[in-house]
């Protein structure tokens, strides 16, 4: 039996091949990021990205190209998504949690989140310790009083008048459940100033709210503010843009409310009509609507 020998040269070729094959994947590789003008592009090279301070993004992170023709902001969307307990990502946790409880076994923990157990240990006062009689007055120290606490949900209230900003769940019976109302007002954003510039930012648009529970019900401030193209939603941990004043958010007792604030970017004005998202409810309000013409003056003949 005759065996040929491969020469050295043709085995180098199909090495070279082989190697070659390999690295094609990595030399598709793509680009994809967003130019300052909105445009979108897709390159295999960065030196011939078509634009300078673009910004790089993940294939999954390309934007809508015209955001202002959808029915909701493209931001909200993404928010929403993330926290629908009916997303199929979501729920693969809350399987696992049910499975657990179904086999009689503690269900797993998500990574932050704390076992009840020890969320109640931590909030109950320990020996020695004097338990505080409700939460801190707001993380910017306003040194409001109770009366002036009061005030401000008077003034909420007032501005409904000129300015309806308000949501309402009800329950299936038609029985009013929670009550969600915002206010600005100059007056406490002038308070708030004062606090504010110390911290050396420029202010926005400073914003009261109230959620007055009739009965038990929990209230998150899921808010999101929308003007054109303009799109924010404020973060609660972030007393920069956040900050409750009274009460507390999560599960509210019957007839208990709370009280807060949420700062706007300068980029909105209330003065333009704006949407307002609360959860998946929405209105339409201008918070601060131009005074009415003064009356014409009567002839008198």
């Amino acid at each position: 039996m005759l065996v040929r020998r491969r020469s050295p040269v043709l085995l180098r070729s199909l090495l070279f091949a082989i190697v070659a094959g390999s690295a094609a994947p990595a030399a598709a590789a793509s680009i994809t990021g967003v130019c300052p003008d909105g445009s979108i592009f897709v390159v295999q090279r960065a030196e011939v990205i078509p634009c300078r301070g673009a910004k790089r993004i993940d294939a999954d992170e390309v934007p809508p190209m015209r955001p202002e023709y959808l029915p909701r902001p493209y931001t909200w969307q993404v928010y929403n998504e993330n926290a629908n307990p009916n997303n199929a990502y979501n729920l693969v946790d809350q399987a696992r949690q049910v499975r657990a409880l179904r086999d009689g076994k503690l269900p797993p923990i998500s990574a932050g989140q704390q076992p009840q157990a020890q969320r109640d240990t931590a909030s109950r006062p320990q020996a020695g310790t004097q338990p505080k009689a409700r939460p801190a007055a707001g993380p910017l120290d306003l040194g409001l009083s109770e009366g002036e606490l009061r005030d401000l949900y008077f003034i909420i209230e007032l501005s409904q008048q000129s300015a309806p900003a308000a949501f309402e769940k009800d329950s299936a019976r038609g029985d009013e459940l929670l009550v969600v109302s915002l206010a600005n007002s100059p007056a406490f954003e002038e308070r708030f100033a004062e606090a504010w510039r110390k911290r050396g930012k420029p202010l926005g648009p400073v914003l009261l709210f109230s959620a007055i529970a009739r009965a038990e019900e929990p209230f998150y401030a899921n808010f999101t503010f929308s003007q054109g193209p303009l799109a924010f939603q404020p973060r609660v941990d972030d007393p920069m843009q956040f900050g409750v004043l009274q009460g507390r958010l999560g599960p509210m007792p019957r007839n208990t409310a709370v009280l807060g604030y949420v700062v706007l970017p300068d980029t909105l004005d209330p003065e333009v009509p704006m949407d307002i998202y609360w959860n998946d409810r929405r209105i339409e309000s201008t918070l601060s609507p131009p005074p009415p013409p003064a009356p014409a003056p009567q002839m008198t003949y």
